[in-house]
């Protein structure tokens, strides 16, 4: 598929995959007209790609981690070495925080929503 069609497909800017390309997160072959071309996974790989980065990982981590990962399913494969295991915990430990903060920052709009009358669910 060419650029536009897996753009459409994924919600993503034609602009971003090609920034992916450049860093190594996509992979595209070349037509004989020098347009990109994807092949099935890449629909999955994008959806991974913008997975990651909304979890808040940047776009270093997502090429260091994307080789661990099949395309297929996602599942991992044996390509993480020890210095990426340790890596990815402490970017675990980043989001476990980042979700005890959120949790709490909705303690307190709900607090501020009750006390106001207005209703917190």
């Amino acid at each position: 598929m060419r650029i536009g069609e897996l753009a459409a497909r994924t919600g993503v800017s034609v602009r971003s995959l090609r920034y992916y390309e450049e860093r190594g997160l996509l992979h595209a072959e070349r037509g004989s007209g020098g347009q990109r071309e994807y092949d099935e996974t890449a629909v999955t790989r994008v959806e991974r790609i913008q997975q990651m980065f909304a979890a808040g990982l940047n776009s270093d981590t997502v090429g260091e981690l994307l080789p661990c990962i099949h395309d297929a399913d996602g599942t991992p494969n044996a390509a993480a070495t020890p210095f990426l295991v340790d890596k990815l915990t402490a970017e675990r430990a980043r989001i476990d925080r980042a979700l005890h903060d959120l949790r709490h920052t909705r303690e307190v709009l709900d607090a501020v929503l009750r006390a106001a009358g207005g209703d917190s669910a």
